[in-house]
This record gives C-alpha cells, structure tokens and sequence, in this order.
C-alpha cells in the first residue's frame, strides 16, 4: 500500500528492480528526514545503476543528511546505492534492486589541507580534479591514478575509494587504499562511524578506510577521508620501447628491479599484436631526471618520448576485466591474451603496470587488423553474431586469462565491467579467498542488506 503525507495526497514513488515485493518509497519522509540540509526527488530515466533503474534520488548536503536520509531508507526497508560522479555506476555487478540513489554531489568540500604535514581531508562528493587543483597551490598532489577517463569524467573521492581504483605511479606511491589515513563513513542505520587518522569516534576492531575500499558502497557509505599528499616532482621524463612481447616483460621486470627508482613502469600489448610497448615514466629535478632517463634508455634499449596517448587510459573493448599477477606473472598474462585472441576469435587487449595490476579490454568476435610497432591500438570490427554466442566467448577468454593467474595468491582476473547481453555464464570474480569472512562483516555492518546488495563479490 502507499504511503500517504499528511494531507492525503500520494508521497510515493514504486521502487524498481528486482523483488516482486518490493517496497514503495515515501519521498515525503525521505524529504523530511533531511530537515532542509538537501533535497529529494522522483527518479529520471537517467537514474540507473548498471541497468538497474531507481525509484527516488536523495541529494544531502551535509554528513548528517546523508545519516538521516540512509536511516530514514532503512526503516522503510529501502535499497540505497551511493552515487558520486557516476563514472563507475557500471562495474562490479548489477545491484539486486535500487531504491534510492544516494547522491553524494552535495557533499564536495575539502575540510582541512594541513600542507606542512601532507595531509588533507575531503568530502566524498569532491572530485578528484577539484581536490588536485587545491593541493595543487601548495605544490602537493594526492596520487589517485584513477582511469584517466574517469578522472575527466568527474570521478570523485569516494567513487575511487568505492572501486579501489588505482593506476600508473602506484608502483613507487602505492595505491589509493594505501594513501587513505582514515575515514568518516555512514553504516546502514544511519551511525555515523570513523576510523584512522583525522577521526573523532573510532569504531573498534575495524579498519574503516581500508575496508570500504573497493567494495563498491555494500558496506557503508564513505562520506569524508583523509589522505596522505606527496610533493609533485617537477620534471618528468618517459621512455619507451616496443618489442616482442616477452622481451618486453623481462625489460619491464628489469626496470622495476634497477637502481633507477622509476615512478611507474607501463606496458601496453594492443589487440591483435604479438609485440608490446613498455614506457617508463621518471621523475624529480632537472638533470637528475634526465640522466636517469638516458640510464634507462640504454637498459631497455628505447629512446626519451613524450607521454603516450594511452597512459593512464583503459584498453577498448565492452568488456573491461582487471587482471593481477605476481611481477614474474605478467609474461604469462600477455601470452595468455595472445593465445586467447587465436584460440576464441576475440580481441584481447592489455594494459597497466609491469609489477602485475593491469586491465584487459576484450571485444568478443572481434576480427583485429594487424598491429604496427608504435601503433597506439588496433581496429577492432565488431561480430555480429548473438549475443550469447558472445557472451560463451567472453566466458572462456576470462578463464583462459584465469589460467595465468591461477589463485587469488597468485593473481587474479576480475571482470570490471560487461554488458548485459555478455554476462550470461560470467563468473564475473573469479576464485576469491576469504569469502566467508566477508560475508560475515556484511552481516554485521549492514545485516538488512539495504546497501547495494549483491553488487559486490559473493553476492554481498
């Protein structure tokens, strides 16, 4: 039945998605939960979640709006999804059903930029290019390689802390997740709880930062962080060389092993191709830069370049799967993606660090024109086969590419993002180690499952 406001007209809007059952939304009391601190509408045809259409968004504009709201949507027994800049809302797996999306644009304040000790601390609705160009006046940086795509986009704090994001410079700097000091997150009841560095309330036997990172909003809802910054280096230098493509991952392993402290060491193996280019990218001052570039120009064998065009960018294709492999493993992964390409008629392209976090694109049926060395990507022509003959080829492309990295020990290949009509018979995670662990903190943290279910690993 509807719920009514208090003068008797509707106040509804019926949830879509998954369940028969599902529950109607009260936008009214959703509003009033906010007490003025934001706002609260009727969904648009624009309010999705990786196929998956809402009922009602929620726009809070403070910490304790988002509290009041998530705990206004939990007692009616809504689903909430967390949304930021909406450039990730298709990775990891379709939620089970979206009530309300939880817009966290209104909360895009950096609070403190402590520069003498490097330290910042962020709204989750302040995008990342907003939060660089701040530090940014103090010569400092926050390292969230996030996909350059994303990050032009308007990827904010909390959608990088949401996914794990990570990319190039994670080989000196480490990832994302290693950079946050602690964090202010929203639980499923509406407590509002805090961990780390630059916190108030700690939440005992928990690591707040740490555990919201990469999992995809089922947990809580991230809503301020504090980060460690790095001075930005003034000069940057890069190197590249293409070449056959495990000549190419041994140079790779080479530089990553050397005295020359490179700040990210790449590869890219175009669909198509049986060579790969490596560029490496070095920085500090003047000419100190330079002569560790021309160091490693003769340890690779390349020459000094610019930046290439797909640094820091994902590989095409409407599949998009993150592949992890110990630092010996990454020759495999490239040969894995050659012989998947001959053995199923795909294109399969790969893509990131040589110390084994890198993304393959794969485009099912794809016929792939060759590759000249330099060539930035092959072209790629759709099949027009249907779809499930796509999407058995998907499967077995994933697996193949599995096989090189066999455990989550060893590595491991995570389908990031894929159409509909290609996830038919996808294990989209893969083998994953402590499941049940991870199901229990679900259980704990969010025990009505109001918070994104099923988007993240297990069903959680």
């Amino acid at each position: 039945m509807a719920r009514r406001n208090t003068a008797g007209a509707p106040s509804t809007a019926g949830a879509s998605g998954g369940d028969a059952g599902t529950a109607e939304v009260d936008l009214a009391a959703l509003a009033r939960s906010l007490d003025g601190a934001g706002d609260v509408r009727e969904a648009g045809t624009d309010d999705v979640v990786d196929g998956v259409p809402a009922a009602a968004v929620a726009r809070p504009t403070s910490v304790a709006g988002v509290s009041a709201v998530v705990r206004e949507a939990t007692v009616q027994g809504l689903v909430t999804v967390a949304r930021g800049g909406g450039t990730a809302l298709d990775w990891g797996v379709p939620p089970e059903r979206v009530d309300v999306i939880l817009d966290l644009s209104g909360l895009d304040r950096l609070v403190e930029h402590e520069s003498g000790d490097l330290v910042v601390v962020a709204e989750a609705g302040l995008t990342l290019r907003d939060l660089q160009e701040q530090v940014g006046r103090a010569g400092q940086e926050l390292v969230a390689d996030v996909p350059r795509e994303r990050y032009e986009a308007g990827s904010t704090v909390g959608g990088a802390l949401a996914t794990g994001a990570s990319g190039p410079r994670r080989l000196q700097r480490l990832a994302l997740r290693d950079l946050v000091l602690g964090a202010t997150v929203v639980l499923a009841d509406g407590t509002v709880a805090a961990s780390g560095g630059k916190v108030v309330k700690n939440v005992a036997g928990y690591d707040l930062a740490k555990l919201m990172t990469g999992s995809y909003g089922t947990l809580g809802v991230v809503v301020r962080a504090a980060f460690r910054l790095h001075p930005v280096r003034p000069d940057r230098a890069y190197v590249v060389r293409t070449g056959p493509l495990e000549e190419v991952a041994d140079l790779a392993r080479a530089l990553v092993a050397s005295q020359l402290a490179p700040a990210a060491v790449e590869l890219d193996r175009p669909a198509g191709s049986d060579e790969a280019t490596l560029a490496v990218l070095l920085e500090g001052t003047g000419d100190a830069v330079a002569a560790r570039a021309a160091e490693a120009a003769a340890l690779v064998g390349g020459t000094p370049g610019a930046e290439p065009a797909w640094w820091g960018r994902l590989p095409e294709g409407p599949v998009c799967a993150k592949a992890t492999a110990t630092l010996v493993g990454v020759k495999g992964l490239l040969r894995a993606a050659r012989a998947a390409e001959q053995a199923h008629g795909a294109a399969v392209a790969l893509r990131g660090s040589a110390v084994g976090v890198l993304h393959a694109g794969i485009t099912p049926g794809g016929s792939v024109s060759p590759v000249r060395p330099g060539d930035d990507a092959a072209t790629v022509e759709p099949s027009q086969s249907a779809g499930g003959s796509d999407a058995a080829t998907v499967a077995r492309v994933v697996t193949a590419l599995r096989a090189a990295a066999p455990s989550p020990r060893d590595g491991t290949v995570v389908v990031l993002r894929a159409p509909a009509a290609l996830r038919d018979g996808l294990d989209v995670w893969g083998p994953v180690g402590g499941l049940e662990l991870m199901r229990s903190i679900k259980e704990r943290l969010d025990p009505g499952r109001n918070l994104a279910p099923g988007r993240f690993v297990g069903g959680i």
